[in-house]
């Protein structure tokens, strides 16, 4: 999975690398743009989404979690590059580009707002200047994680998340994904149920590169009209965005 997941994650890490080694303090502004959907599964009898208007790019921004609620993270805007390279990420087998869309930071389905940020733990402070980078370089080798906020009219939030448990299930025996022309094979998707929202799905990808396991680890929350994406990626075995999805969940409402 390296070639593309490891691409994301050196995305990332070009973001962040000066905050984190210089100062360690990061932004909370955030990048917008827009973009898929369809799928079934855990959560059949979970409530409609309500009826209400979509939320806009800024009252979604409003709601994404900041800096000063993730103190032991730096949190950054997502690249308008990097939202443009996740939107043209392709699959070899239709029935995933759901699940695709979700480790790019581009929506499934047709969302009429969206917000985006990520984050990065923070190093924590050393007894010395060379300390501190050391912890630097090695969070950046960590995971990071993204977070999507995506917000639809109508009933587009279900069908968006249905789009993704049907894609998750199956796309279980693993695709191809090509991004940026390269081709990088998932060996499987495994989804597991996941709380929080009106409904929620947890999707791990895995591959082998060189040997070497590598995973992403993804959590998909539907509250009302919107859909809360949370993608964690690193150069190798990705830590669950467990804190991450819980902070953001909450601040839903």
């Amino acid at each position: 999975m390296r070639n593309t997941l490891v691409r994301r994650t050196v995305l990332t890490a070009s973001a962040v690398s000066l905050a984190l080694l210089a100062t360690a303090c990061g932004s909370d502004k955030k990048d917008d743009t827009k973009a898929d959907a369809k799928p079934s599964g855990a959560s059949s009898s979970a409530p409609a989404a309500a009826a209400a208007k979509a939320k806009t790019d800024a009252e979604l921004s409003a709601l994404l979690l900041t800096k000063d609620e993730l103190t032991d993270h730096l949190v950054v805007a997502v690249p308008k590059d990097e939202v443009a390279i996740g939107e043209a990420a392709k699959s070899d087998k239709a029935e995933c580009l759901p699940v695709v869309r979700t480790q790019g930071t581009a929506t499934v389905g047709t969302a009429a707002g969206v917000a985006r940020m990520k984050a990065v733990a923070k190093p924590k402070a050393g007894a010395n200047p060379e300390d501190t980078a050391a912890a630097g370089f090695k969070a950046l080798a960590g995971t990071r994680t993204s977070v999507t906020l995506a917000s639809y009219e109508g009933k587009g939030a279900e069908e968006a998340f249905a789009a993704v448990k049907s894609a998750a299930t199956a796309c279980a025996g693993g695709f191809t994904l090509t991004m940026e022309g390269e081709d990088t094979k998932i060996d499987k998707v495994v989804s597991s149920a996941a709380t929080g929202g009106d409904e929620a799905i947890a999707l791990t990808l895995e591959a082998a590169v060189e040997g070497n396991k590598v995973t992403t680890e993804t959590v998909i929350v539907r509250k009302g009209n919107v859909l809360a994406t949370h993608t964690a990626s690193a150069l190798g075995v990705a830590e669950k965005p467990t804190a991450i999805v819980a902070a953001q969940v909450k601040k839903l409402g």
